[in-house]
C-alpha cells in the first residue's frame, strides 16, 4: 500500500482534515469508530494484496509455499 492508499482509507473510515492542535497543523481527529473502520479497511486491504501475490504464483512451475511467503514478506521492503 501506497501513503496515497492509507490517507483515501482514512478519509473513507470518517477522518476529519488535519487540523490545528498545540501549534501544529498536522493533527487528524478520529473517533474510536472511525479509527476501528480504518483499521478493517486497512487490514482487508493488506489481506487481499497477498492473497494476489499468491494468485500470482499459482501459474509459475514448480512454486512452493514458501516462495508465496518470501514475496508477502518483501513487500515490507518496497
Amino acid at each position: 500500500m501506497t501513503k496515497e492508499d492509507i490517507i483515501r482509507m482514512a478519509r473513507e473510515a470518517g477522518a476529519g482534515e488535519p487540523v490545528s492542535l498545540f501549534g501544529r497543523t498536522d493533527y487528524v481527529v478520529m473517533t474510536r469508530f472511525e479509527l476501528e473502520r480504518f483499521y478493517q479497511l486497512a487490514v482487508s486491504a493488506e489481506r487481499e494484496a497477498c492473497a494476489k501475490v499468491c494468485d500470482e504464483l499459482q501459474s509459475i512451475p514448480a512454486t512452493e509455499p514458501r516462495h508465496c511467503a518470501e514475496d508477502i514478506r518483501a513487500r515490507g521492503n518496497t
